[in-house]
Formats: C-alpha cells, structure tokens, sequence
C-alpha cells in the first residue's frame, strides 16, 4: 500500500460524493418504485459493471461453485436485506437523516467485532469512540422536529440496514481470500436471486408507472452509487488500503447534508449539525486507535 496522493484523494472525495448523493436519490426512487423492486432493480443494474470487469480481468466468478452458500448467505445480508431497509426507512425520514444514520456503521460494527471476531476487541479508546458516536444518534432522536412519532420506526430501519452492512462484512471476512471482484459480483447476483421473488409476489412491478425522475434515480443508484462505487472503492482499497478508504464515513453525511437541503428543500436543525460533529468526532476517536494499533 502506497501513501495517498492527490488522485486517491480526489477518488475518496468522489466516492463521499457518490454515496452521499445516494440517499436523496434512494428517496426520490420511493415516489414510485416500492422497497423490494426499488432494490432489486438497483443490484441488476450495478451487476452489470462488475460482470463486465470480471470478464476483463479474466476472473471466474463462483457465485454457483463450491461456496455458493456463503456468496448467497453474504448476498443476503450484505446487499438485499440492507438495500430493502434503507429504501423503507428513507421514504419516510430525511435523506440527509438517512446519510449520517448509515455514517455510523463502522462504530455498530465495531460492537459486533468484538463479540464475533478474535482479532477485532474493543480498547478503552474504541469503546470511547463507539460511545461518543452513539451519544451524536441519541441527540439526533431528542430532535422532535427530525424524528418524532410519525417516522421514529423509520429512523430504527434504516440504522437496522446500516447494522445488516455489518453482519455481512463479517461474513465477508469468510471469503477473504477471494478477489474481490468475484465476491461482490457473486453476492451481488445471489442477492438479485433472492429480491426476486419478493418484487413479483408482494409488489407486481409491472403494474407500476414509475415518473421519469424516479426512474433516472434509480438507474443513477444502480449504475452510479453501486456499480461505480464499488469499482472506485476496490481501486482505492488495493492501492490504498482498507484505512484509508473508511474515511470515506467522514465525507458521506457531510454532502449527505448538502444534498438534502439543496437539492430536496429538507430542514434542517441545530442538533443536526451538532449531532453530524459528536458522530464524526467517534469515528475519527476510533479510526485513530485502529490506525494506531495496526502500525
């Protein structure tokens, strides 16, 4: 791994940029495509990409060999269920809200770490900043004008989604002597496998009439937020290293926010800017003590 130059910074920024940008799209997306659809059109759309590089790279794609139940198993929890709750909860609740409430994923991942991996233990600074972070979510719920009765369960939803990301890279670490590439393309096709069934019995997509903005969100969200993203991410993290590309978590709710007010007209509070600071301020707490471990 090689110290970030001006390019790697300029891709992290893009990729802050691009999953910021997701949030406000996964809410238009909702006006006419409902959870199950809105996700299974999203993965086809980004499994295209990632087939297309495989091809390239000549590497096989082992969805249906001999670990095809931990590519399903990852699949589901890594990709379908978390992009069906995300889409729920972002219809009823801010995308802005949506952005910093999936920001916190590294520090619930750092809880489920430490009970399910040997080398993944909380110190005394990672709890600290698991704490300090957590404490910026419950401000956030004490914000009756962001959450208040009407979209609370929503707001539980998407950090919901938010913890599945995380069951699912701990499955991940099962294959992580994989290329990359393979696994997320395999997963990525087990969970087209299992949102299937669900779209054509529970939604019948083909009795929708989707508008043309929602539709644009959402080929942005498969093609652009999932299938651009996750090539960029897999650049950054070869030549990067995994550190440096969850630094990422600082910049998604920050132009999480800006969409949302800009482009979405959506309120926004005090406690919002104060929370988005005691979020961040865990995760930099925690990512320094990491760092500081693995040198």
């Amino acid at each position: 791994m090689r110290e970030a130059n001006n390019l790697d910074l300029t891709l992290l920024i893009f990729l802050g940029v691009i999953w910021g940008s997701s949030f406000f799209n996964i809410k238009i997306a909702t006006y006419s495509f409902e959870p199950f659809t809105l996700a299974l059109i999203r993965v086809f759309f980004a499994s295209i990409p990632l087939v297309l590089l495989c091809h390239y790279k000549k590497i096989k794609i082992e969805a249906f060999c001999k670990n095809w139940k931990w590519f399903a198993l990852i699949g589901l929890c890594n990709i379908a269920i978390p992009f069906v709750l995300i889409a729920i909860g972002t219809a009823k609740i801010n995308s802005y809200l949506a952005a910093i409430l999936m920001s916190t994923t590294p520090l619930s991942g750092s809880i489920l770490a430490h009970f399910f991996l040997k080398d993944e233990k909380l110190s005394f600074f990672k709890s600290l900043g698991v704490l300090i972070g957590f404490s910026g979510i419950i401000l956030l719920f004490f914000d009756k004008v962001i959450i208040n009765e009407n979209n609370f369960i929503y707001a539980l939803i998407t950090i919901l989604g938010s913890t599945f990301y995380c069951i699912g890279g701990i499955l991940t670490l099962k294959l992580k002597h994989k290329k990359n590439e393979n696994v997320t393309t395999s997963t990525t096709l087990w969970s087209i496998i299992f949102l299937i069934p669900f779209s054509i019995l529970i939604e019948k997509p083909w009795n929708l009439n989707p508008s043309l903005v929602s539709t644009l969100a959402l080929l942005y969200l498969g093609t652009i937020a999932t299938g651009l993203a996750w090539l960029i991410r897999f650049r950054i993290l070869t030549v990067n290293g995994l550190v440096f590309q969850t630094q990422v978590a600082y910049l998604i709710p920050i132009f999480g926010i800006l969409f949302g007010y800009f482009l979405m007209d959506e309120i926004i509070t005090w406690k919002v800017f104060v929370s988005l600071v005691i979020i961040l301020l865990g995760i930099y707490i925690f990512k320094r003590n990491n760092t500081g471990l693995k040198n």
